[in-house]
């Protein structure tokens, strides 16, 4: 059995899902499907599903979160007509129910509450970070409800639950790649400075990382500099950083954040190298530090050029709508959704999923997903017992800025 962490907005939460979820009423959801007409989907706790399978999607499509949150719905709406156009489950089509989960831990629970009673879903994707995990994927825990984060990296997050996995690769297997290959471009760098946000649970433990790997690539570390994901202004820790003459710096931020931060580092004068820790992983960064983006390094979980049908299916998808390579939050939503669908399938080939009591369904959903294993626009993966993503490839981006200081794109480092 996982350990569960709980903390005390989880329980207050759980508490409230535990009153709702006893009464054991049926829900009715009518939603639209892709040709924009509207098809109900009844369930119930001892009922099976009438109509499409919900799906539930708890991003953040506001909040400083809401680039992050974004990409991953653009990716899971690829998903959902990709799938869907194939047959979706064995013939019955998928119905994924978006809640915006927003940007603090209060919006994640209240998105996971809903999709577990109200919109009665067979499992969730998300939330989109690892803070708002702590506190919302204990009630899917509690609630036996399959829970599998697209971006959520911090240690510990797989541990929470039996019904907790992700398809995010760790933050101690993504980081250490990017300050080798910073290394690898310039030997001679010897000072590391290090910002971190230090109001974010997944931006506290993958500077951990990061400061661990500095000291183990024989580097020193000058300073670390901490600051709020909702701060803008950073001229005071950066000058305190530059004072220190550093050759190489490392941002775990968000994009908005972290953006502003890489900004105004070059707006005073540093022209070293910067690594960008996940939450910068996004094409939306470019809008906020803009030309001052070019050069920033960031390791990857995903590459558009990686080999595959799957992939060239998802990055074609994405470029057509979007006009522009797909990002990485976009595809491990996608491959997210691929995993419930194709456990899915598994399950139906054996049961039609539909004549399962939908409280059933969700523990027989969750050790399917499991034990399967799924080629995705990510590779091929699988899963630990523990839930946690089983994974081989990965690499490292540069950002290469156009003339226009404006348009950028994510280049990856051989």
């Amino acid at each position: 059995m996982k350990q569960t962490i709980t903390r005390t907005t989880a329980f207050l939460a759980s508490c409230t899902f535990l009153i709702t979820a006893c009464s054991g009423n049926t829900g009715t959801k009518t939603s639209t499907n892709n040709n924009g007409t509207n098809t109900a989907t009844t369930t119930s706790s001892t009922t099976g599903i009438s109509g499409p399978i919900p799906i539930g999607i708890a991003f953040a499509q506001t909040s400083n979160v809401a680039l992050l949150g974004q990409e991953g719905v653009a990716g899971a709406k690829i998903a959902e007509k990709y799938f869907n156009d194939k047959g979706g489950v064995n013939g019955t089509p998928i119905k994924l129910v978006f809640q915006d989960a927003g940007g603090d831990e209060a919006g994640a629970i209240n998105a996971f509450q809903t999709l577990i009673n109200k919109d009665k879903v067979v499992g969730i994707v998300g939330p989109t970070l690892s803070q708002q995990a702590f506190s919302a994927a204990p009630i899917a825990e509690r609630a036996k409800v399959p829970a599998i984060g697209a971006s959520t990296t911090a240690k510990g997050v797989p541990e929470i639950g039996d019904y907790i996995a992700r398809v995010s690769a760790p933050v101690s297997v993504v980081a250490p790649n990017s300050v080798k290959a910073a290394l690898k471009q310039n030997p001679n760098i010897k000072k590391v400075a290090v910002f971190y946000a230090q109001n974010d649970a997944f931006n506290k433990s993958e500077t951990e990382i990061f400061q661990k790997t500095v000291k183990e690539q024989g580097l020193e570390l000058v300073t670390v500099q901490k600051f709020q994901t909702t701060d803008t202004d950073f001229q005071a820790q950066a000058t305190n950083a530059l004072n220190l003459k550093p050759d190489l710096i490392i941002i775990s931020g968000l994009a908005a954040d972290g953006g502003n931060l890489v900004r105004q580092l070059r707006e005073l004068g540093y022209k070293g190298a910067i690594i960008g820790g996940n939450g910068l992983n996004t094409s939306n960064v470019l809008s906020v530090c803009k030309a001052f983006c070019d050069g920033l390094m960031i390791a990857q979980a995903y590459s558009p050029e990686h080999p595959g049908e799957i992939n060239a299916v998802f990055r074609k998808a994405y470029l057509d709508q979007y006009k522009k390579e797909p990002p990485q939050f976009s595809a491990q939503a996608f491959a997210a959704v691929q995993v419930y669908v194709e456990a899915l399938k598994s399950l139906d080939q054996k049961t039609k999923v539909n004549t399962i009591p939908v409280d059933k369904l969700r523990t027989e959903l969750n050790k399917q997903i499991l034990t399967g294993k799924y080629n995705t626009p990510l590779g091929e993966i699988s899963f630990s017992p523990e839930g946690e993503i089983v994974q081989k490839d990965f690499y490292v981006a540069q950002i290469k800025m156009e003339k226009d200081g404006s348009t950028g794109k994510f280049a990856f480092i051989k």
